[in-house]
């Protein structure tokens, strides 16, 4: 008796954990593992697979000019548009969290309203801000004397994505900072202004060491929505026919698989991209976090904070 009651003790926690091993095994390692098998084959999803081994990966490597050409314009979507947002979020989340600022819902309502709306609707907007015959950019650019553009050259194509996808996502890291601003504990802001530290003193030297660890955060998510950006660059360059506007300047790495995926069907030229995207989010996130720590090397670990006054100025605050 007391055998089979302690059998119906051990199964307890299997029966428990099942659910979530079986929705793992079936929906996130089966489909990781054939996707590298995929990877390695020549298959158009409806005919027999091929093993062809590294071959997709050589030729992307070393033949494919329009894996080398998207890569060019995703990094560069996203530093101009994905992290060089950071430089507006970080100083108007400082700015709404001032005591003396009123309206605070109001604004971050408004700041956060772009992110949370369809990135497909939002780029049709854009769209027809950019329309070079009927736009309000050219609007008004007319009304200063100037010429019309053409947003769909070369030159201004990738200009035109980045400001769409750092207006979207401001909202979205004004929010990440916020949050961490009002996890800073006001005694130290307190206690530095009684030693008169200046304002640009001030978040020198408390609010960003202490903001690091978000900022790591922020920047690292900014990293993975840039390397896989897609329906911005796919909605303002006309699709897939267009294949990233003139001299294929919107076409990023994501915008690149959906067309191997889509148009040409090839399923392992396509998954290999994917897996590539992976590598090139891993390498970034690292390279972030040893910019983050060579930066700060305390970031991630608990530190007192300390304070040394000198000639009525914090000379040294220590980062958590």
């Amino acid at each position: 008796m007391l055998s089979k009651q302690i059998q119906k003790r051990n199964i307890v926690p299997y029966v428990c954990l099942a659910p979530f091993i079986i929705l793992f095994l079936v929906f996130y390692l089966f489909p990781f593992i054939f996707s590298f098998v995929i990877s390695l084959t020549k298959w158009r999803g409806t005919d027999k697979m091929q093993f062809v081994g590294m071959n997709n990966y050589t030729f992307m490597l070393t033949e494919d000019s329009y894996f080398w050409k998207s890569v060019g314009n995703t990094l560069w979507l996203l530093i101009f548009g994905y992290l060089t947002q950071h430089l507006i979020a970080l100083p108007l989340a400082i700015i709404i969290n001032n005591r003396l600022i009123k309206g605070k819902t109001l604004f971050k309502t408004i700041y956060f309203i772009p992110y949370i709306t369809g990135s497909v609707a939002i780029s049709i907007v854009w769209g027809h801000f950019y329309n070079e015959n009927f736009g309000i950019i050219n609007y008004f650019l007319e009304l200063m004397g100037l010429d019309r553009l053409n947003f769909f050259e070369a030159a201004l194509v990738p200009i035109k994505i980045a400001i769409v996808v750092a207006w979207r996502n401001i909202g979205w890291n004004v929010a990440l900072y916020l949050a961490g601003l009002q996890a800073i504990p006001k005694e130290l802001y307190e206690a530095v202004s009684l030693e008169g530290a200046s304002t640009y003193y001030t978040h020198t030297r408390i609010t960003l060491p202490l903001l690091l660890p978000v900022i790591f955060f922020a920047v690292t998510m900014s990293i993975i929505g840039g390397l896989q950006a897609f329906d911005e660059p796919f909605m303002l360059t006309g699709g897939f026919g267009f294949m990233g506007g003139s001299g294929n300047t919107g076409f990023t790495l994501a915008f690149y698989v959906m067309w191997l995926l889509q148009r040409r069907s090839n399923l392992g030229g396509g998954t290999a991209i994917t897996w590539m995207v992976s590598l090139f989010v891993m390498l970034l996130a690292f390279i972030n976090s040893r910019i983050t720590r060579i930066i700060d090397p305390g970031t991630f670990e608990h530190k007192t904070v300390k304070k040394t006054v000198n000639k009525n100025k914090v000379t040294e605050v220590l980062p958590l």
